[in-house]
Protein backbone atom coordinates (compact mmCIF):
# COMPACT_ATOMS: atom_id res chain seq x y z
CA UNK A 1 0.00 0.00 0.00
CA UNK A 2 2.81 1.92 1.11
CA UNK A 3 4.44 1.58 -1.82
CA UNK A 4 1.64 2.39 -4.41
CA UNK A 5 1.48 5.70 -2.63
CA UNK A 6 4.77 6.47 -3.27
CA UNK A 7 4.47 5.20 -6.88
CA UNK A 8 1.40 7.56 -7.36
CA UNK A 9 3.55 10.53 -5.78
CA UNK A 10 6.05 9.95 -8.15
CA UNK A 11 3.81 10.14 -11.28
CA UNK A 12 1.89 12.79 -10.27
CA UNK A 13 5.55 14.58 -10.27
CA UNK A 14 7.28 13.03 -12.94
CA UNK A 15 8.18 13.85 -16.32
CA UNK A 16 4.98 12.11 -17.67
CA UNK A 17 2.67 13.60 -15.02
CA UNK A 18 -0.78 15.27 -15.78
CA UNK A 19 1.13 18.29 -14.00
CA UNK A 20 3.95 18.12 -16.19
CA UNK A 21 1.99 17.84 -19.29
CA UNK A 22 -0.38 20.99 -18.58
CA UNK A 23 3.29 22.90 -17.71
CA UNK A 24 4.56 21.81 -21.28
CA UNK A 25 0.82 23.09 -22.92
CA UNK A 26 1.53 26.15 -21.11
CA UNK A 27 4.82 27.18 -22.26
CA UNK A 28 3.73 25.70 -25.93
CA UNK A 29 1.13 28.45 -26.41
CA UNK A 30 2.45 31.27 -24.31
CA UNK A 31 6.35 31.10 -24.82
CA UNK A 32 5.97 33.11 -28.33
CA UNK A 33 3.70 36.07 -26.95
CA UNK A 34 6.59 36.34 -23.93
CA UNK A 35 9.22 36.33 -25.72
CA UNK A 36 7.72 39.34 -28.22
CA UNK A 37 7.39 41.04 -24.72
CA UNK A 38 11.15 40.14 -24.17
CA UNK A 39 11.67 42.12 -27.36
CA UNK A 40 9.62 45.13 -26.83
CA UNK A 41 10.40 45.78 -23.21
CA UNK A 42 13.99 46.89 -23.82
CA UNK A 43 13.01 48.47 -27.44
CA UNK A 44 11.05 51.22 -24.84
CA UNK A 45 13.41 51.62 -22.86
CA UNK A 46 16.21 52.03 -25.53
CA UNK A 47 13.23 54.95 -26.71
CA UNK A 48 13.05 56.55 -23.70
CA UNK A 49 16.74 56.40 -23.14
CA UNK A 50 16.78 58.81 -26.36
CA UNK A 51 14.15 60.51 -26.14
CA UNK A 52 13.66 60.82 -22.53
CA UNK A 53 10.44 63.13 -22.78
CA UNK A 54 8.82 59.73 -23.66
CA UNK A 55 7.88 57.36 -20.85
CA UNK A 56 8.66 53.73 -21.04
CA UNK A 57 4.84 52.88 -20.87
CA UNK A 58 3.71 54.99 -23.56
CA UNK A 59 6.25 53.50 -26.00
CA UNK A 60 5.24 49.89 -25.22
CA UNK A 61 1.85 50.65 -25.33
CA UNK A 62 2.84 52.59 -28.93
CA UNK A 63 4.61 49.33 -30.00
CA UNK A 64 1.65 47.36 -29.49
CA UNK A 65 -0.68 49.15 -31.36
CA UNK A 66 1.63 48.85 -33.88
CA UNK A 67 1.99 45.56 -33.78
CA UNK A 68 -1.49 44.66 -33.77
CA UNK A 69 -2.33 46.87 -37.43
CA UNK A 70 0.72 46.18 -39.28
CA UNK A 71 0.02 43.61 -41.96
CA UNK A 72 1.95 40.37 -41.35
CA UNK A 73 2.61 41.20 -37.60
CA UNK A 74 -0.90 41.44 -37.37
CA UNK A 75 -1.54 38.07 -38.31
CA UNK A 76 1.12 36.69 -35.74
CA UNK A 77 -0.41 38.69 -33.29
CA UNK A 78 -3.63 37.57 -33.62
CA UNK A 79 -2.38 34.18 -33.56
CA UNK A 80 0.64 32.19 -31.96
CA UNK A 81 1.43 35.53 -29.56
CA UNK A 82 -2.24 35.92 -28.42
CA UNK A 83 -1.97 33.66 -25.63
CA UNK A 84 1.35 35.17 -24.13
CA UNK A 85 0.21 38.76 -24.99
CA UNK A 86 -2.95 38.15 -23.53
CA UNK A 87 -1.42 36.35 -20.48
CA UNK A 88 1.23 39.48 -20.12
CA UNK A 89 -2.05 41.89 -20.05
CA UNK A 90 -3.44 40.54 -17.31
CA UNK A 91 -1.36 38.82 -14.75
CA UNK A 92 1.75 40.65 -15.08
CA UNK A 93 -0.31 44.01 -15.36
CA UNK A 94 -1.29 42.71 -11.46
CA UNK A 95 2.51 42.56 -10.36
CA UNK A 96 3.18 45.94 -11.54
CA UNK A 97 0.50 47.33 -9.53
CA UNK A 98 1.23 45.29 -6.65
CA UNK A 99 4.97 46.58 -6.97
CA UNK A 100 3.00 50.24 -7.18
CA UNK A 101 2.39 49.85 -3.49
CA UNK A 102 6.21 50.81 -2.86
CA UNK A 103 6.08 54.17 -4.18
CA UNK A 104 3.39 55.41 -1.85
CA UNK A 105 4.24 56.56 1.80
CA UNK A 106 1.44 57.93 3.69
CA UNK A 107 4.08 60.34 5.41
CA UNK A 108 4.56 61.55 2.38
CA UNK A 109 0.60 62.57 1.58
CA UNK A 110 0.64 63.44 4.30
CA UNK A 111 2.95 66.39 4.81
CA UNK A 112 1.07 67.73 1.81
CA UNK A 113 -1.03 69.28 4.27
CA UNK A 114 -5.11 68.43 5.10
CA UNK A 115 -6.85 71.19 2.74
CA UNK A 116 -4.00 69.69 -0.52
CA UNK A 117 -4.85 65.58 0.60
CA UNK A 118 -9.18 66.97 0.55
CA UNK A 119 -8.96 69.00 -3.28
CA UNK A 120 -7.00 65.96 -4.79
CA UNK A 121 -9.56 63.87 -3.85
CA UNK A 122 -12.02 66.12 -4.75
CA UNK A 123 -10.44 66.31 -7.90
CA UNK A 124 -10.46 62.36 -8.48
CA UNK A 125 -13.90 61.85 -7.43
CA UNK A 126 -15.84 64.51 -9.87
CA UNK A 127 -12.78 63.77 -12.63
CA UNK A 128 -14.45 59.76 -12.14
CA UNK A 129 -17.65 60.62 -12.03
CA UNK A 130 -17.84 63.36 -14.94
CA UNK A 131 -15.64 61.31 -17.13
CA UNK A 132 -18.25 58.45 -16.72
CA UNK A 133 -20.72 60.26 -17.31
CA UNK A 134 -19.31 61.52 -20.45
CA UNK A 135 -18.35 57.95 -21.61
CA UNK A 136 -22.27 57.07 -21.01
CA UNK A 137 -23.09 60.30 -23.17
CA UNK A 138 -20.85 59.11 -25.91
CA UNK A 139 -22.95 55.76 -25.50
CA UNK A 140 -19.14 53.94 -25.18
CA UNK A 141 -20.13 50.25 -25.09
CA UNK A 142 -19.97 47.87 -22.05
CA UNK A 143 -17.23 48.75 -19.09
CA UNK A 144 -15.62 51.32 -21.20
CA UNK A 145 -16.95 53.91 -19.54
CA UNK A 146 -16.56 53.34 -16.15
CA UNK A 147 -12.69 51.91 -16.94
CA UNK A 148 -11.76 55.53 -18.76
CA UNK A 149 -13.27 57.24 -15.87
CA UNK A 150 -10.85 55.24 -13.98
CA UNK A 151 -8.14 55.46 -15.83
CA UNK A 152 -8.16 59.56 -16.74
CA UNK A 153 -8.96 59.95 -12.41
CA UNK A 154 -6.72 57.80 -11.04
CA UNK A 155 -3.19 56.44 -12.53
CA UNK A 156 -3.51 55.81 -16.39
CA UNK A 157 -3.45 51.75 -17.63
CA UNK A 158 -2.71 50.79 -14.11
CA UNK A 159 -6.01 51.70 -12.93
CA UNK A 160 -7.81 50.09 -16.10
CA UNK A 161 -6.14 46.62 -15.34
CA UNK A 162 -6.73 46.88 -11.95
CA UNK A 163 -10.59 47.69 -12.08
CA UNK A 164 -11.08 45.80 -15.75
CA UNK A 165 -9.81 42.41 -13.28
CA UNK A 166 -12.66 43.22 -10.25
CA UNK A 167 -15.24 44.23 -12.95
CA UNK A 168 -14.09 40.84 -15.21
CA UNK A 169 -14.72 43.18 -17.97
CA UNK A 170 -14.24 42.12 -21.72
CA UNK A 171 -10.43 42.23 -22.90
CA UNK A 172 -12.82 44.70 -26.17
CA UNK A 173 -13.46 47.02 -22.75
CA UNK A 174 -9.94 47.48 -21.77
CA UNK A 175 -8.05 47.66 -24.72
CA UNK A 176 -9.97 51.08 -25.75
CA UNK A 177 -9.42 52.64 -22.67
CA UNK A 178 -5.80 52.03 -22.17
CA UNK A 179 -5.37 53.51 -26.13
CA UNK A 180 -7.49 56.61 -25.00
CA UNK A 181 -5.53 56.70 -21.64
CA UNK A 182 -2.29 56.59 -23.43
CA UNK A 183 -2.68 59.45 -26.24
CA UNK A 184 -4.52 62.10 -23.76
CA UNK A 185 -1.82 61.29 -21.19
CA UNK A 186 1.24 61.87 -24.26
CA UNK A 187 -0.64 64.87 -25.43
CA UNK A 188 -0.10 66.15 -21.75
CA UNK A 189 3.59 65.97 -22.11
CA UNK A 190 3.41 68.06 -25.24
CA UNK A 191 0.89 70.51 -24.35
CA UNK A 192 1.35 71.30 -20.56
CA UNK A 193 4.37 72.98 -20.45
CA UNK A 194 3.46 75.42 -23.66
CA UNK A 195 0.83 76.53 -20.87
CA UNK A 196 2.25 77.15 -18.15
CA UNK A 197 3.62 80.59 -19.00
CA UNK A 198 -0.21 82.09 -20.16
CA UNK A 199 -1.40 80.54 -17.37
CA UNK A 200 0.76 81.84 -14.99
CA UNK A 201 1.70 78.87 -12.84
CA UNK A 202 5.63 78.83 -11.24
CA UNK A 203 6.97 75.74 -10.97
CA UNK A 204 5.64 74.54 -7.99
CA UNK A 205 1.72 74.89 -9.17
CA UNK A 206 2.71 73.92 -12.26
CA UNK A 207 3.72 70.70 -10.04
CA UNK A 208 0.31 70.82 -8.75
CA UNK A 209 -1.45 71.00 -11.82
CA UNK A 210 0.55 68.12 -13.16
CA UNK A 211 0.07 65.69 -10.58
CA UNK A 212 -3.72 66.45 -10.17
CA UNK A 213 -4.45 65.77 -13.72
CA UNK A 214 -2.33 63.83 -15.97
CA UNK A 215 -3.04 60.27 -16.23
CA UNK A 216 -0.14 57.87 -15.97
CA UNK A 217 2.88 57.96 -13.53
CA UNK A 218 5.84 58.13 -15.70
CA UNK A 219 3.28 60.79 -17.89
CA UNK A 220 3.50 63.15 -14.97
CA UNK A 221 7.59 62.54 -14.56
CA UNK A 222 7.53 63.37 -18.50
CA UNK A 223 5.75 66.90 -18.01
CA UNK A 224 6.54 67.90 -14.78
CA UNK A 225 10.19 67.69 -15.24
CA UNK A 226 10.53 70.37 -17.71
CA UNK A 227 9.74 73.03 -14.88
CA UNK A 228 12.22 71.72 -13.08
CA UNK A 229 13.32 69.62 -9.48
CA UNK A 230 10.80 71.20 -7.10
CA UNK A 231 7.66 70.94 -9.70
CA UNK A 232 8.42 67.39 -10.22
CA UNK A 233 8.83 66.33 -6.79
CA UNK A 234 5.32 67.97 -5.66
CA UNK A 235 3.98 66.52 -8.68
CA UNK A 236 4.69 63.11 -7.68
CA UNK A 237 3.41 63.23 -4.44
CA UNK A 238 0.30 64.93 -5.84
CA UNK A 239 0.17 62.16 -8.75
CA UNK A 240 0.83 59.13 -5.64
CA UNK A 241 -2.01 60.79 -3.84
CA UNK A 242 -4.24 60.44 -6.37
CA UNK A 243 -3.08 56.15 -7.00
CA UNK A 244 -3.86 55.75 -3.04
CA UNK A 245 -7.34 55.96 -4.10
CA UNK A 246 -7.24 53.15 -6.03
CA UNK A 247 -7.62 50.33 -3.42
CA UNK A 248 -10.86 52.25 -2.28
CA UNK A 249 -12.37 52.85 -5.67
CA UNK A 250 -11.97 49.18 -6.58
CA UNK A 251 -12.91 47.68 -3.24
CA UNK A 252 -16.33 49.67 -3.98
CA UNK A 253 -16.25 48.59 -7.76
CA UNK A 254 -15.74 44.64 -6.15
CA UNK A 255 -19.00 44.85 -3.86
CA UNK A 256 -21.26 46.61 -6.66
CA UNK A 257 -20.32 43.88 -9.25
CA UNK A 258 -21.36 41.01 -6.22
CA UNK A 259 -24.57 42.37 -6.23
CA UNK A 260 -24.94 43.11 -9.47
CA UNK A 261 -24.05 39.93 -10.80
CA UNK A 262 -25.44 37.68 -7.56
CA UNK A 263 -29.09 38.56 -8.29
CA UNK A 264 -31.28 37.32 -10.80
CA UNK A 265 -31.51 33.43 -11.74
CA UNK A 266 -29.56 34.23 -14.83
CA UNK A 267 -26.68 34.44 -12.70
CA UNK A 268 -27.50 31.33 -10.48
CA UNK A 269 -23.75 29.63 -10.30
CA UNK A 270 -21.91 32.10 -11.13
CA UNK A 271 -18.63 32.46 -9.33
CA UNK A 272 -18.87 36.18 -7.81
CA UNK A 273 -15.96 38.28 -8.14
CA UNK A 274 -13.93 39.45 -5.20
CA UNK A 275 -14.97 42.48 -2.94
CA UNK A 276 -11.37 43.31 -2.85
CA UNK A 277 -8.79 41.08 -5.44
CA UNK A 278 -5.57 40.06 -4.10
CA UNK A 279 -3.37 41.85 -6.12
CA UNK A 280 -5.08 45.15 -4.30
CA UNK A 281 -4.50 43.63 -0.98
CA UNK A 282 -1.06 43.14 -2.18
CA UNK A 283 -0.81 46.87 -3.01
CA UNK A 284 -2.09 48.17 0.02
CA UNK A 285 0.13 45.54 1.99
CA UNK A 286 3.40 47.70 0.18
CA UNK A 287 1.86 50.41 1.10
CA UNK A 288 1.89 49.64 4.53
CA UNK A 289 5.49 48.35 4.42
CA UNK A 290 6.70 51.46 2.78
CA UNK A 291 5.06 53.78 5.18
CA UNK A 292 6.04 52.02 8.62
CA UNK A 293 9.21 50.99 7.71
CA UNK A 294 12.96 52.26 6.44
CA UNK A 295 12.99 50.57 3.15
CA UNK A 296 16.27 50.38 1.87
CA UNK A 297 17.11 52.89 -1.24
CA UNK A 298 18.33 49.98 -3.16
CA UNK A 299 15.26 47.45 -2.62
CA UNK A 300 12.71 50.87 -3.76
CA UNK A 301 15.15 51.08 -6.94
CA UNK A 302 15.30 47.06 -7.69
CA UNK A 303 11.60 47.14 -7.18
CA UNK A 304 11.02 49.82 -9.24
CA UNK A 305 13.12 48.18 -12.16
CA UNK A 306 10.90 45.45 -11.73
CA UNK A 307 7.79 47.54 -12.25
CA UNK A 308 9.03 49.02 -15.30
CA UNK A 309 9.52 46.19 -17.17
CA UNK A 310 6.66 44.35 -15.87
CA UNK A 311 4.21 46.85 -16.61
CA UNK A 312 5.68 47.82 -19.63
CA UNK A 313 5.45 43.91 -21.23
CA UNK A 314 1.85 44.27 -19.71
CA UNK A 315 1.11 47.58 -21.93
CA UNK A 316 2.54 46.35 -24.64
CA UNK A 317 0.26 42.94 -24.22
CA UNK A 318 -2.83 45.24 -24.07
CA UNK A 319 -1.80 47.73 -26.59
CA UNK A 320 -1.49 44.88 -29.21
CA UNK A 321 -5.28 43.79 -28.88
CA UNK A 322 -5.79 47.59 -29.90
CA UNK A 323 -7.37 47.30 -33.87
CA UNK A 324 -6.88 51.44 -35.00
CA UNK A 325 -10.57 50.88 -37.08
CA UNK A 326 -11.99 50.38 -33.24
CA UNK A 327 -11.16 54.24 -32.23
CA UNK A 328 -12.61 55.83 -35.23
CA UNK A 329 -15.96 53.39 -34.83
CA UNK A 330 -18.83 55.48 -34.28
CA UNK A 331 -17.02 58.50 -36.28
CA UNK A 332 -14.37 58.44 -34.06
CA UNK A 333 -17.38 58.81 -30.59
CA UNK A 334 -14.17 57.51 -28.21
CA UNK A 335 -11.42 59.80 -29.18
CA UNK A 336 -13.78 62.67 -29.03
CA UNK A 337 -15.54 62.10 -25.52
CA UNK A 338 -11.83 61.11 -24.50
CA UNK A 339 -10.34 64.38 -25.35
CA UNK A 340 -13.55 66.29 -23.68
CA UNK A 341 -12.64 64.13 -20.68
CA UNK A 342 -9.29 65.65 -20.69
CA UNK A 343 -9.75 68.66 -20.89
CA UNK A 344 -12.75 68.58 -17.91
CA UNK A 345 -9.64 66.57 -15.60
CA UNK A 346 -7.06 69.81 -16.62
CA UNK A 347 -9.68 72.37 -15.90
CA UNK A 348 -10.63 70.15 -12.40
CA UNK A 349 -7.07 70.50 -11.99
CA UNK A 350 -6.36 73.69 -12.18
CA UNK A 351 -9.22 74.61 -10.36
CA UNK A 352 -7.36 72.63 -7.66
CA UNK A 353 -4.38 74.69 -8.45
CA UNK A 354 -6.25 78.01 -7.88
CA UNK A 355 -7.72 77.21 -4.87
CA UNK A 356 -4.83 76.51 -2.90
CA UNK A 357 -3.13 79.28 -3.46
CA UNK A 358 -5.75 81.49 -2.21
Amino acid sequence: MANQTHESVVRSKGPGSPRAGKARSWVVTHWAGLAACAVAVPLSFLVHLLFPSIPVMTTAVVLGVLSANIPGLSTLVAGPLQKGLGFAGKKLMRVGIVLLGLKLSIVDVLDLGWLTFVVVVAIVLLAFGGTYLLGKAFKLPGDQPLLVATGFSICGASAIGAMSAVRRSKDEDTVIPVALVTLCGTLAIAVLPLLMGPLGLGPEAFGQWVGASVHDVGQVVATAQTAGASALAIAIVIKLTRVLTLAPMVAAAGIISRRTQGTGSEHAGLKLPPIIPGFIIGFVALVAVRSIFDVPAELLDAATIVQDIVLAAALFGLGSAVRVRQLFASKGASILMALCAWALIAGLGYAGVLLLQM
